[in-house]
Formats: C-alpha cells, sequence, structure tokens
C-alpha cells in the first residue's frame, strides 16, 4: 500500500490526512505530540510521527520509509521544508503558504525527478486551477476572486476566527499585495481598497487587497487585469490597521522592563485565544471567481464559480480544512493515480489546465459536498 507521510498536524493537515486514510496508509507528522496524540484519539487508523521540520537531517531520515509527501506546515516555515522533500527524492503536495518564490524550486524538483504541486489550497489553490482550466477555453483579460473563511457568530471586536496560527493570518495583513492593472503589476500595502460586496446566506461583507495572486502573476502575463482580495465582515479592517499602524505587528524587538520583546510575538500571542477557532465551532468559507474574456466565436463570456462551505458536524471538520485540505488531497490522488506525471514545481494554474485534472478535482470536492456553482454569460456581439 503506498504510503503518506502529512507534515503537519493542525485542522488542516489533520482532515487532510483523514481523507487519505481512507485509501491509504497514512502518518501524520508534527513537533507537538499533544497534537499528534489527538489526531490518533479521533482517527485511530493514522500513524503519527513526532519530527521536527526545522531538523533537516532527521527530516529526510524519517521521509525515506514514504511514497508520497503532503506538506501542511506554517508558511515561514514552508519553503525550506519543500526544499528538503525535494531534495529527499519525494513527490509532494502542498498548501503552505510560504512568501519566497516556489518557482526557483523547479530546477532542483527536475533534477531529482520529483513532481512537487505547490500552493495547492482554496485560495492560492482552487481559483488558480479554475484559472488554468479558462485559460485553455477563452482568450482571457480580466480574472478576480473574493475569498474569505468567517466564523458564523460574531465576537466583537475582531468578528474573526481562524483554523491556523494567528501568524499566518497576520502575514496576510503584512504582506504587500501585488495584482494586476492594464498589463501592469501593482504593488499595494495589505488592507487597501476596501471595498463592500454582497453574497447570498451571508450579506454584505467588505473586500480588501491581500498577495493571493502569486504563482499566477508570472504564468499568466497575458491576462491585463488580475486581482485577489480577502474578505471579512465590516469593520474587521479598521481594527486591524490601528493595531498594524501602532506597530503591534512589527518584527524589531522593543525593551520591555529588560526583557527584549517582539511586537508581533506578543500580538500573535494576546490573538491566539481572541481569533483561535475552536474544533467544533461553527464557521464558514466563501469564494466568488470571476473570469471574463473572448470565447473561439468571437464573443465576449464571464463566467463565475460562486462557493458557500460550512462547518461539517458529521466529521467535526472545520470548512477551511475541507475546502483547503480536500483540494490538496484530490490533487494528490489524481497524482498517485497517474493523470499527472510531468516533473518539477507545479502552482495550480499549471495542473487546472487539463482537462481530466480539472473535472477530476471539481468531483472530488463534489463528493465531499464541498460545491463550486457555476454561472455563465456570453454578450453577443
Amino acid at each position: 500500500m503506498t504510503q503518506i507521510i502529512v507534515l503537519g498536524a493542525g485542522m488542516v493537515g489533520s482532515a487532510m490526512a483523514a481523507d487519505l486514510s481512507k485509501k491509504y496508509s497514512v502518518t501524520i507528522a508534527d513537533l507537538s505530540i499533544v497534537r499528534l496524540n489527538h489526531v490518533k484519539k479521533k482517527h485511530p487508523a493514522i500513524n503519527i510521527l513526532q519530527v521536527d521540520v526545522c531538523d533537516k537531517d532527521t527530516l529526510l531520515s524519517r521521509l525515506a520509509a514514504f511514497d508520497f509527501v503532503v506538506c501542511a506546515v506554517p508558511g515561514f516555515l514552508g519553503f525550506q521544508t519543500i526544499k528538503t522533500v525535494i531534495e529527499a527524492g519525494k513527490n509532494v503536495v502542498d498548501i503552505s503558504f510560504f512568501p519566497e518564490n516556489a518557482l526557483e524550486l523547479d530546477d532542483l524538483a527536475k533534477a531529482n525527478g520529483v513532481t512537487a504541486i505547490v500552493d495547492c489550497g482554496v485560495a492560492p489553490g482552487m481559483h488558480n486551477i479554475i484559472l488554468g482550466y479558462y485559460n485553455e477555453n477563452l482568450i482571457l483579460t480580466d480574472f478576480e476572486t473574493l475569498v474569505g473563511g468567517l466564523p458564523k457568530v460574531k465576537k466583537w471586536p475582531f468578528n474573526y476566527k481562524a483554523p491556523f496560527s494567528p501568524i499566518d493570518v497576520i502575514e496576510e495583513y503584512t504582506r504587500p499585495a501585488r495584482y494586476v492593472e492594464n498589463g501592469n503589476i501593482i504593488i499595494r500595502e495589505a488592507l487597501t481598497d476596501c471595498e463592500y460586496v454582497e453574497f447570498d446566506k451571508v450579506g454584505t461583507l467588505e473586500s480588501f487587497n491581500s498577495d493571493g495572486l502569486r504563482s499566477i502573476l508570472f504564468t499568466m502575463p497575458h491576462i491585463k487585469n488580475m486581482k485577489e482580495k480577502t474578505l471579512r465582515y465590516p469593520g474587521h479592517v479598521e481594527y486591524v490597521r490601528v493595531l498594524k499602524d501602532s506597530g503591534f505587528f512589527s518584527e524589531k524587538k522593543i525593551s520591555v522592563n529588560g526583557t527584549e520583546v517582539s511586537p508581533l510575538d506578543f500580538t500573535s500571542k494576546i490573538l491566539f485565544s481572541e481569533w483561535k477557532l475552536g474544533e467544533t465551532e461553527e464557521e464558514l468559507t466563501i469564494m466568488r471567481v470571476t473570469l471574463k474574456g473572448e470565447n473561439k466565436t468571437g464573443e465576449t463570456e464571464e463566467v463565475v464559480y460562486n462557493l458557500y462551505d460550512e462547518y461539517c458536524p458529521e466529521t467535526q471538520t472545520s470548512s477551511m480544512a475541507r475546502t483547503t485540505g480536500y483540494t490538496a488531497t484530490a490533487v494528490a490522488n489524481l497524482f498517485l493515480e497517474g493523470l499527472f506525471t510531468e516533473k518539477g514545481v507545479f502552482p495550480p494554474e499549471l495542473i487546472g489546465k487539463h482537462e481530466v485534472c480539472f473535472k477530476y478535482i471539481l468531483n472530488y470536492l463534489k463528493e465531499r459536498n464541498v460545491n463550486y456553482v457555476k454561472t455563465q454569460s456570453i454578450q453577443k456581439i
């Protein structure tokens, strides 16, 4: 039986391990024995392994026993971890939201005969896959993604909860946002260009610039207008900008009663309890992907994919873990089934360009009740 190791036993990592364990022998690895024991109690069929991914030599030796790797470590650990996985000669699907350019590892992956599929979550991830497919069918001019994970019950002041660590959320708020306007890459601060947008079942949300295009900036340079924005309940951005502009997200240490403290570390500790999503706490994921372009008959088409997904009480799996994790496990399965065999580093849009892969992923998600609803309109010439 195929042996898979999942690196990272957080909410998303454990959801992926549980999904893959239906078909494969799965081991989940983490530095925290507490998290590992929690996964083992909930999913007895999953093996556990305590590993520090920062210890390169140990990680290399542990990976030797496995046929395939799924990487779900925090963003700041992601690039080096996936580099080590590639050096170990292991094929990998990755969901860590690291700031480095994964395409820099393409030569290394090819030299080691490895397939590494990166940024394979919901956004980045599924919106890339949709874009990749329609880029083969339309001459695209516009691409926009609006996406967010939200608690069902609002709690003042932030009205926000996250299924991952606050430091990764703060990264979304501090990393400069890149988008494309009239063929030019524009760099803006995150949390800018706030707009109110209406959604069925949720109502009014606010959107703001975030750095979710990533690889698309380089793989789809022919598309003249591209943007990704994060969604939150109205009012959230103002509170976060107060913290940001007051220096609470700074990594530069300050002295407090003789002790050197990083404001970012302090803020993350404070926000951990405020933003931490309870294991059975209801939340939702919402995304709207809009593409515009010219079809083969010269007509202008607009294609919209809408996602609305909620926490699953039956499996006690968060919506963010489902929508992010099951995209990655879908891609892992299609690779293991031989539907994609190219070697190198591949962002999801280069997987979605293949119709068989695109349909496989949508069907895989639908089987798990993660449903993308498509609407399409044509402007007659």
